[in-house]
């Protein structure tokens, strides 16, 4: 059997006797009140008995009839008690409206007073319909004797209410044993058993009276007469009936102990009232006054025989001390393990003693066994037990010393606690609450607290003390406060997580603005700049409105510092480009969980959160908490695996276990922990809650109603306002009208009504405009009302009669506390159900909402203190109670959901498998509760000792967790390995928020064949609507919505709830009406969640690749978006057309194709509306349109590439479309096999569709033989309903390729060794001695045949060797023809050039040169090499002038590495190369071998026929042929965004490396320059986790220290300190070639290669921020355009502006590199077009680009170290000097020749000019560039025929100062002639002498070595014609240039302009006019 109570909780926390688990459920007081509710659901009137009765024996005529009368009874009852008290009290109100008319045929006074008083104020026309209703029903039940029924019941309650309570408790005597407990002989004579039992004790008194004598006898007699008066009065009070299931002898026992406790009899009395009931009052009053004499008789019986008398009296002093321990408590002996070995001990001796005859004296006897006395060991023990009475029975904590923390200002840990039973439950109160207990309610107050003694080193924070930034946020406040001034240092000079619990309206707010400061300050530069890209703030708010509540807040506080607050909820979404330009976002829970979830886009944005504030941190214990868990859990491990900074804020209401809170928000206890009391509340708050103690529904409104009036005019008397807050918008009117009335009743109406201050009137005639009855009539009885259903500008107005005091009590719902700051003395909770449509059902109000509520009470202006009260029921009492005392330590709610976080968690790639899984559950507020309170989470204490970090039951629960979701298929969970791989079904689950136990119905019913109705039925299934239920009343209203509302078929129908959701989300499709409170409360949660289910399942059918299911689901997404049927007109999407208009529409059939081909006035004639036409035309044309066009090439025979061309049509507004883009969805579908081969999302831009720009889309689909008739590519808008577009992809004139022959086998070959070259310089040049398979296989070909070769096979072949066969082949039958080595990347000539220079030119002597755009060497040197390593677009560059440079055409093969990259966007410059080489050899009969060396390919025998390859020399190798066995795995990843995607495969990268080659070299290549950085970032911050962070650094770290001393790029010396490296050609090329070394030698395990840029994501928000600061500015719509994004960084590059990341400056490098070649492209394309603006403009740039400014900055600013505010120095010695000589020489100093002129070779005039400015380190640098500018002296003639001449002579051109009027100044030419301009140009260097080297100029800012260069431009400056350019290298000393020109064909004057411009100086051009006389042409030709 189960023990009693007590004992049981006696033994459970003591170590009396072995622990055991009970897992029966002890009865509490909840199973009593259900019981009871049964009781009265059995033998109580009720509204299922009475619609069973009257529908019994009725045939169906009448049944109808009777169950339309009971509808309306129902009806008349709801309006009555209104729909918000849920369905129970509108029947419980029904029952007593047919008691009461039952046998009634008016409406009488006594009818009116009873309905009153239980319902308040109702309409008296409801009272006269529920009479006849009832009569109605009365009559139509004639034959059924319903009177009866009534009176029958009603006779049976009033029985029952005479019954006393408690008569039914049952007392069991029996006791729970652990040990038999053997009798102590005392002196031979045996013990007999004692008890604490009434009855036995009498007996042993009677039993003993034979060894009496006459005296004891006569006061023994007297003694149990007075203990018989005890009997007496007990017999009596159970013989009246009273507690019938109690025994006599039981309650003479309980009343004994009680009448010997040392309690007044005015307590006792009350604990005897409680006992025994109104019915025991006469008895009480006997016991009192007898009790003196009752407790002394049974103490001073006189001594009977010895051995008893002790016993009795030890019995009677236990009585009398331990009068409170419980009855059955003293019928348990209990015995410690040290009492019974003691017992033993004491029996053996005893024995013993016995048989050696010994004496029983006792003393000896006690001597002889060491004075042991068991009975003073039991007496310790029961004294301990006693003492321990005074602790909480069932807590758990053991007694610790409390540490102290410096911040905690704990109060209620300090105060005395009185132990008291509150509405049933035990709690423990603080000292001095009153405590009222009537028949009505019990009511407990908690008055207000003093306030916290200030402490002595308390000071408070002055606004004026802060610095700027705290001043301009402050403004308007003149100090923090108290609680604000506490936190101050911590929360602002700090990083310190902080947990700061306080109570409501403490400024928690502010002390948030404190740490948003504090981080606002870390990135402000010393300009008093915000670098607000570098940082986002995080505002986790728990309510929308409270979201909405602070972004206005913190909005109007940080604009002074242009600090972007942007609100992110379900309500309020951001564009990514919104998001990028806020620097603080405040959102929910769920919200920010979803968008940290994804990653899609929003990586970026969760990695660079720097500060994250979780607001009421205290709701980890509701249902929400998991969420906060989750959040907080990924927060705190993104910090520790990337090593980031990211301060948690956590803002709580007071809670008790504050520092496991603090432990899961990882907060430093002795620093960030902060709690501050009820002591610091800005105004004292008292606290009173009421319990309402009828169960009967009805009655229960009657007395709240009752108890708030009351509350209410105690408060109004006493002058103070108070709010009355309840619960759904109708109930603030029926509770204001029924407060009035019952004032009314009570006379009491003056109390309330507003004192007619000087304003009131004009306040009398605001109210009065108001179209609000109401309100209105409420108004001068000082009553008003507030909710969200009433107008703006109505609650504004009751909000000022509020605060101006015209309101005595406004009665309000919780919108009120959470979006309006209006305080009042007194609040006042109305009851505490609430309706949850996530439940379905009424809830309790939550303590968030009962603490805002709270937080309203008390003005700080005017209250000394405030007042809150709730009324809530009984049952809630203790709750609240507990709730708002900080009683129950908050709970974790994480186990519920664990399973749906742990996919997200997985689906996010930060748990891959269990150890990691484990380790996540450690972050989280569960595990900390788990190891505080095993037992709440089903942990027995033994797990725990065993397993004190609960890692196995960690590990059980991820692993439980892992086979559901691999069950569910959301998973794929081995566990073997314990990994774990998201799919996609999990994905989805994760993005859009399913729960798991959705997506198993998903997989039981969802398939490609459903219908619309099939799908809503799924929908409808969802676990999310599992809580809804169908209630009586709702069926009626959802039959109507079914019949009225529902366009397709609702499975499950009215009765089911699944049935229920269906027909509430057709009716929302419908826009349809609903009445019932509860249905639209339900209809709202459905929509919201509805919407969202459909996208998740639109995204599974899509990745199911099911189309016709897929274009279902999103016609059916954008069908509850848009709240419109498929079949409606599209134009019913526009708000602006008229509800007329579009029926209109609809009736004439008129399809938006119609009428986008109608004109408007045939429109509006249509419509009969002649102005409507111009607006539908309008909507026609905003309707997004597409139309699409397909080009298809086939790569294979089964792989085809598609070129889309998608191309908008339609009008762009940003009123309907936005402002950013539109997007849709584009799948190719097989309509004969009903599957999707390719699907893709994409945005078309509103610039593409204001000017019509196409979007091209390239993809790649699979084709199948034989070949399908067609496939669909369909375009469907996300958006938009009746937008959708179809391009049709033929097969029938498709021609595929060939099929192409096998690949070449691999023979079994002998392997040639090395000797078969026959040169020994050649075989010295390899260290193997046997050349490999493929290499032996192609030996002959290659050194023995001039046959062109395409040799395929796969990477690490020996390709290279091949490659140089072929070359020996040319040494030694060519000698003097060239090989050219063409390689596609500057990275690998390089590669090539560095092992060639020691192998082919130091050991064989051929001559190697490198020609790539970086290096350019000199004709000579190419002409002399033997083989030139190149380019394609550098050969093919040069080799487009063969016929002028004699070395091209001396090649004799050419070699082409990588030469499958035709197939890639270099592929033309390859295919010109190939083709310009044949046609080179055609025209030069000198054939060119050509050697293409590529990877396995498919169609090799193509490339070959192209090449002119034959068979011989064709040999293309699988891709399984390797000298080295390859094992390939392949790991998709999704994800449409380049940055997430990349970010998601670093972690399976690592885990790759760890499974494949943890000790081995690796290479990751990945696809752009900063993805290398990211990626080795990542990898080290995963190493971070790991025992060993450096396993990978396989060198002693002083070395490597060393090494990275020397590296210049800052990230890759961070990296290579964990043995990784990066290498891409943005780094320099000392730091990649230590990389290389590192990496062969293996010193380093990684190494990250870049292959090809990418357009990387978000850059166009860095764009647009880059353009604010630049002067040209470019177009606003282009800012993700690649040309857009090159204009922008060589603006930067000029006007050197700082750019946004490290990445723009690896950019610009790249764009720099090709930027001088273009611009030679342009300047001879403006030269073909003779245009001398645009080539002199071009020549300008190229010399911006080298030398980094701009053209109008000044020259001397080239000059190293000098800036623009240095110019004055010049300027000033300019001036100096020009007024202390006096020779004209001297002008200004303007630009670099100037003041190459004014120092005249000297360095010390240089110095003098700039020195005192300058160290002379940079003296010397910036001389040093000054003079080795180049300054050259021109001189000019023209050569050509002359008449007068009759031969070719040469003439000087006129000197530059001639007089143009003298005709020796002018040339004469004759007309339309050709003539030579010679250009002699002389290098003036004074006092210099040139080196080789000085032919690079000097460019500092250009990244590469750039030769100084001169282009030459002949002009006519009047037609700004360009006649001639000419570009000419490098000027040593002297050179003379030639450039022909035509003269003019007219005669007369002209002049021709030379201009000589540098290519790499600003401000060294030179300008020539060179005047011609035209003369007529000659008549002779010149030879």
């Amino acid at each position: 059997m189960s023990p009693p109570r007590l004992t049981g909780a006696l033994r459970s926390f003591s170590n009396v006797t072995r622990k055991e688990d009970f897992n029966e459920k002890f009865s509490d007081l909840k199973t009593k009140r259900l019981k009871k509710q049964e009781l009265f659901a059995r033998e109580g009137l009720t509204w299922q008995k009475i619609v069973h009765f009257c529908t019994d024996h009725q045939d169906k005529v009448k049944q109808h009839a009777v169950h339309q009368e009971l509808k309306n009874l129902l009806y008349a009852a709801k309006q009555m008690v209104g729909t918000e008290n849920g369905q129970e009290a509108i029947e419980h109100a029904a029952v007593f409206l047919l008691e009461t008319f039952h046998n009634k045929d008016h409406v009488g006074t006594e009818e009116t007073r009873a309905m009153k008083q239980m319902f308040g104020p109702f309409p008296s026309s409801v009272a006269e319909i529920s009479r006849a209703c009832v009569a109605r029903l009365v009559d139509s039940l004639r034959d059924s004797p319903i009177d009866e029924l009534i009176q029958s019941y009603c006779s049976r309650r009033k029985l029952q209410q005479g019954s006393s309570f408690g008569r039914n408790i049952a007392f069991s005597h029996e006791c729970y044993m652990l040990d038999p407990l053997e009798e102590l002989p005392r002196s031979g004579i045996q013990t007999q058993n004692m008890s604490l039992d009434f009855p036995n004790f009498l007996n042993n008194q009677q039993s003993s009276m034979a060894v009496v004598n006459e005296g004891e006898i006569f006061a023994i007699e007297k003694s149990l007469m007075n203990g018989t008066i005890l009997r007496t009065e007990v017999e009596k009070y159970l013989n009246e009936g009273n507690m019938i299931s109690s025994s006599p002898e039981g309650l003479c026992t309980s009343l004994l102990e009680m009448l010997a406790s040392h309690k007044s009899n005015d307590e006792l009395q009350n604990e005897l009232f409680e006992l025994l009931g109104p019915e025991g009052l006469e008895m009480i009053s006997t016991l009192l006054k007898q009790r003196v004499v009752i407790v002394d008789s049974l103490q001073n019986i006189p001594p009977l025989s010895q051995p008893q008398s002790g016993h009795l009296q030890d019995f009677i002093q236990k009585v009398s001390d331990e009068v409170t321990r419980p009855t059955y408590g003293c019928q348990v002996t209990i015995h410690s393990e040290q009492e019974r070995h003691l017992m033993k001990i004491f029996r053996r001796e005893e024995k013993r003693d016995r048989k050696r005859g010994k004496g029983t004296d006792d003393v000896e006897f006690a001597d002889a066994i060491l004075n042991f006395d068991p009975k003073d060991m039991r007496a310790q023990r029961e004294q301990a037990l006693l003492t321990a009475r005074h602790e909480p029975i069932l807590g758990r904590e053991r007694v610790y010393e409390r540490i102290k923390y410096p911040n905690v200002y704990d109060g209620y840990a300090d105060a005395t606690k009185t132990s008291a039973f509150v509405g049933g439950a035990r709690m423990l109160l603080p000292d001095g609450i009153r405590r009222d207990n009537t028949k009505m309610y019990e009511e407990v107050e908690i008055p207000p607290n003093e306030p916290m003694p200030i402490g002595f080193e308390e000071k408070p924070i002055y606004i004026s003390e802060l610095d700027e930034v705290g001043q301009l946020v402050f403004k308007g406040m003149k100090r923090l406060n108290r609680i604000q001034s506490l936190v101050f240092e911590t929360a602002y000079n700090t990083n310190e997580n902080l947990l700061i619990c306080a109570p409501t309206g403490a400024g928690k707010t502010n002390i948030a603005m404190l740490t948003v400061l504090h981080e606002i300050r870390q990135h402000l530069q010393p300009g008093g700049v915000i670098k607000k890209d570098e940082f986002k703030i995080v505002y986790v708010a728990p309510m929308k409105a409270l979201a909405a509540e602070m972004t206005n807040y913190f909005s109007k506080r940080l604009e002074p510092l242009g600090i972007t607050v942007k609100e992110l909820t379900g309500d309020m979404q951001l564009t990514k480009g919104e998001i990028l330009r806020t620097q603080m976002l405040v959102t929910t829970p769920e919200k920010w969980d979803v968008v940290t979830r994804k990653s899609v886009g929003d990586i970026a944005l969760s990695q660079i959160v720097r500060l994250l504030i979780l607001d009421e941190v205290h709701l980890l214990h509701e249902d929400r908490g998991p969420v906060l868990e989750s959040l907080v859990a990924r927060t705190i491990r993104q910090v520790e695996s990337t090593q980031s900074m990211i301060r948690i804020l956590g803002l709580s209401a007071t809670l008790p276990n504050y520092l496991d809170v603090a432990t899961f928000l990882h907060v430093n206890p002795y620093i960030g922990l902060f709690f501050f009391d009820r002591r610091f509340r800005p105004v004292p708050l008292g606290q009173t809650f009421v319990g309402i103690k009828s169960t009967n529904k009805i009655q229960q409104i009657h007395d709240m109603e009752e108890v708030c009036y009351n509350k209410v005019v105690e408060q109004v008397k006493a002058g103070h306002q108070v709010m009355v807050f309840v619960h759904a918008r109708n109930a603030t009117v029926r509770t204001a009208m029924g407060l009035i009335e019952m004032a009314k009743n009570h006379g009491e109406t003056c109390v309330f009504q507003p004192d007619q201050g000087p304003d009131y009137g004009q306040c009398e005639k605001q109210i009065h405009r108001s179209r609000n009855k109401q309100m209105k009539e409420m108004f001068p009885e000082g009553f008003g009302i507030h909710h969200a259903g009433m107008l703006r500008a109505d609650r504004n107005l009751m909000e000022s009669m509020f605060s101006r005091g015209y309101l005595k009590v406004l009665v309000c719902t919780a919108t009120l506390a959470w979006g309006v700051n209006l305080p009042a003395h007194a609040v006042i909770i109305k009851g505490t159900q609430i309706y949850d449509a996530k439940r379905g059902t009424l809830v309790d109000l939550g303590i968030l909402d009962v603490m805002q509520i709270f937080g309203r009470a008390g003005r700080p202006q005017f209250d000394k203190n405030g007042e809150g009260t709730i009324i809530t029921t009984h049952d809630k009492l203790s709750h609240y109670l507990t709730l708002l005392t900080q009683q129950n330590p908050i709970e974790s709610q994480f186990l519920d959901s664990l399973a749906d976080n742990l996919n997200a968690e997985i689906a996010l790639g930060t748990v891959t498998n269990v150890d990691e899984a484990v380790k996540w559950l450690s972050y989280t507020y569960l595990y900390v509760r788990m190891r505080a309170n095993p037992l709440a989470y089903g942990i027995n204490y033994r797990a725990l000792q065993m397993d004190p970090s609960l890692e196995l039951y960690r590990k059980e629960l991820v692993v439980d967790s892992g086979r559901k979701l691999d069950k569910a298929r959301m998973i794929r969970f081995e566990e073997r390995t314990g990994y774990f791989a998201s799919t996609d079904l999990g994905r989805t689950s994760s993005h859009f928020y399913i729960k798991y136990n959705t997506i198993e119905t998903f997989n039981e019913h969802f398939n490609s064949q459903r219908t619309e109705a099939d799908i809503l039925g799924i929908v409808s299934k969802a676990e999310e609507f599992e809580q809804l239920k169908v209630r009586d009343e709702e069926m009626e209203e959802l039959e109507q919505m079914l019949c009225n509302y529902c366009e397709l078929p609702a499975a499950g129908g009215v009765e089911n709830a699944y049935g229920k959701v269906n027909i509430l989300l057709q009716t929302y499709i419908s826009r349809g009406d609903v009445d019932s409170f509860s249905l639209i409360s339900d209809l709202s949660y459905v929509a919201q969640n509805a919407a969202r289910i459909v996208r998740a399942l639109f995204e599974i059918a899509l990745r199911k690749r099911w189309p016709t299911m897929t274009y279902r689901l999103l016609t059916l997404c954008k069908v509850i978006d848009k709240r419109l049927w498929g079949f409606a007109h599209p134009l019913r999407q526009f708000s602006n057309l008229s509800h007329i208009v579009l029926t209109r529409l609809e009736e004439k059939k008129l399809t938006v194709d119609r009428l986008k081909d109608m004109r408007k006035d045939e429109i509006g004639h249509m419509l009969h509306h002649v102005n409507i036409g111009s607006t539908v035309k309008q909507c026609v044309h905003q309707i997004p349109s597409i139309t699409m066009e397909a080009n298809v090439q086939p790569i294979t025979r089964t792989v085809l590439r598609v070129r889309l061309v998608v191309t908008p049509d339609f009008r762009w507004s940003d009123q309907v479309h936005g402002s950013v883009g539109e997007p849709w969805w584009l799948w190719v579908e097989d309509p004969m096999n009903d599957h999707i081969y390719h699907s893709e999302y994409f945005l078309l831009q509103k610039k593409q569709v204001v000017i019509g720009e196409p979007q091209h889309i390239v993809f790649t689909i699979p084709i199948f033989e034989p070949l399908p008739s067609q496939y669909y590519i369909k375009g469907v808008s996300d958006r938009w309903l009746g937008a959708e577009a179809i391009c049709i992809i033929n097969f029938q004139n498709l021609i595929l390729p060939e099929r192409h022959p096998p690949h070449t086998e691999l023979l079994d070959l002998q392997p040639l060794p090395v000797t078969s070259l026959g040169y020994r310089e050649y075989e010295s040049l390899y260290k193997f001695t046997h050349f490999n398979p493929i290499q032996t296989q192609i030996f002959h070909t290659l050194y023995h045949t001039d046959t062109n070769v395409l040799l395929g096979a796969p990477t690490g072949s020996g390709k290279t060797i091949a490659a140089e066969l072929a070359m020996f082949r040319v040494f030694n039958k060519y000698p003097s023809s060239k090989v050219v080595y063409i390689a596609p990347l500057k990275a690998l000539v390089r590669e090539r050039i560095e092992d060639w220079k020691v192998r082919i030119e130091e050991k064989l002597g051929k001559k190697v040169t490198e020609l790539t755009g970086d290096v350019t060497p000199d004709m000579r040197a190419i002409a002399q090499a033997d083989l030139i390593v190149t380019t394609p677009e550098k050969w093919d560059g040069i080799s487009r002038s063969w016929q002028n440079r004699s070395y091209v055409q001396k090649v004799a093969i050419l070699i082409i590495d990588e030469i499958h990259l035709l197939g890639e966007d270099r592929g033309p410059v390859l295919e010109v190369i190939v083709s310009r080489t044949n046609f080179i050899s055609s025209h030069t009969s000198k054939g060119v071998r050509i050697v293409g060396l590529s990877t396995a390919l498919a169609n090799a025998r193509d490339l070959a026929d192209w090449l002119g390859i034959i068979q011989v020399g064709l040999f293309n190798f699988r891709p399984s042929v390797r000298p080295v066995p390859l094992e390939v795995h392949i790991h998709g990843f999704p994800g449409q965004h380049y940055c997430p995607r990349m970010a998601t495969m670093n972690k399976p990268a690592f885990q790759a490396i760890c499974s494949h080659s943890p000790s081995k070299p690796v290479l990751i290549f990945v696809s752009s320059r900063r993805q290398t950085r990211l990626t080795a970032l990542d990898l080290i911050a995963y190493l971070a986790t790991e025992d060993n962070p450096k396993q990978w650094l396989h060198q002693d770290e002083r070395e490597i220290e060393d090494i990275i001393a020397t590296v210049r790029d800052s990230n890759l010396k961070l990296t290579l300190a964990f043995g990784i490296g990066m290498h891409h050609a943005g780094l320099h090329e000392r730091d990649r070639k230590t990389v290389e070394e590192l990496f062969v030698n293996c010193k380093i395990q990684d190494a990250e290669e870049y292959a090809e840029l990418p357009v990387r994501h978000n850059e166009d928000q860095l764009n647009s921020q880059l353009a604010q600061q630049l002067p040209l500015k470019v177009d606003p719509h282009s800012y993700d355009s690649a040309h857009t994004k090159t204009h922008l960084l060589l603006q930067a590059h000029f006007s050197h502006a700082q750019l946004p990341c490290s990445d723009y400056s690896t950019d610009t490098k790249t764009v720099l590199d090709n930027a001088i070649r273009i611009c030679q492209a342009l300047l001879d394309a403006a030269a073909n077009e003779g245009w001398l603006v645009t080539a002199l403009s071009i020549c300008n740039l190229v010399q911006m680009i080298v030398q980094g400014r701009w053209l109008h900055d000044s020259s001397i600013l080239t000059l190293p170290h000098l800036e623009q505010q240095d110019l004055y120095l010049v300027r000033k010695w300019s001036n100096q000097t020009r007024r202390g000589s006096t020779g004209s020489s001297n002008g200004p100093i303007e630009g670099l020749p100037e003041l190459i002129a004014a120092c005249s070779g000297k360095e010390s005039i240089f110095a003098a000019i700039v020195g005192h400015e300058f160290p002379s380190s940079h003296v010397t640098q910036m001389w040093d560039f000054l003079s080795h500018l180049p300054v050259l002296e021109v001189a000019l003639s023209v050569k050509g025929w002359w008449e007068e001449s009759r031969q070719q002579t040469e003439r000087h051109v006129p000197a530059a100062g001639a007089n143009p009027r003298e005709a020796r100044s002018w040339l004469d030419v004759h007309a339309d002639q050709e003539y030579v301009l010679q250009v002699s140009l002389r290098r003036i260097n004074r006092g210099q002498t040139r080196r080789k080297q000085d032919a690079k100029a000097q460019a500092p800012r250009f990244p590469k070595v750039k030769t100084e260069g001169w282009f030459l431009v002949v002009g006519e400056v009047d037609h700004k014609a360009l006649l001639a350019v000419k570009r000419i290298g490098y000027v040593r000393n002297h050179s003379t240039v030639s450039v022909a020109f035509y003269s003019p064909e007219k005669t007369g004057k002209c002049i021709y302009t030379l201009y000589l411009m540098s290519d790499s100086y600003l401000g060294l051009d030179q300008q020539y006019d060179i005047h011609l006389n035209v003369i007529p042409a000659s008549t002779e030709v010149a030879d």
